[in-house]
């Protein structure tokens, strides 16, 4: 079993779902059971899946959770995207946000990599 809290990936994402919740009670009111819902969801399952695989014992278990949390971040990216084509969001400020998820992707890809040569 890991210690998920040692994990930088783990911490960085929960400062991720903090910013997050911040940017959707900047969305319209009309996309409060709509986008809101479905942003808030996937944001929340990346730090969670990262956990809940550190406490599998097998290798090969931690790298599928971390697949689903990667699949998160992608989805999460995909819904700024979105918001900024709707122009709900600033296009500047959604490619700030856009590079942090970006930065977290590939760090959650890396330790996949690292993960499964350890399998």
């Amino acid at each position: 079993m890991r210690n998920f809290r040692k994990l930088d990936i783990w911490n960085d994402a929960r400062k991720l779902v903090k910013e997050i919740y911040l940017i959707t009670k900047q969305l319209p009111e009309t996309e409060k059971y709509g986008l809101v819902t479905q942003i808030n969801r996937c944001v929340i399952s990346i730090p969670a899946n990262i956990a809940e695989g550190s406490a599998k014992e097998s290798q090969k278990d931690f790298a599928r959770f971390l697949q689903i949390s990667l699949g998160s971040a992608f989805e999460l990216e995909t819904y700024l995207i979105l918001c900024a084509d709707l122009e709900f969001l600033t296009d500047q400020y959604t490619k700030s946000i856009i590079e942090k998820i970006q930065i977290l992707q590939k760090r959650i890809s890396s330790l996949i990599k690292y993960t499964k040569t350890k399998l």
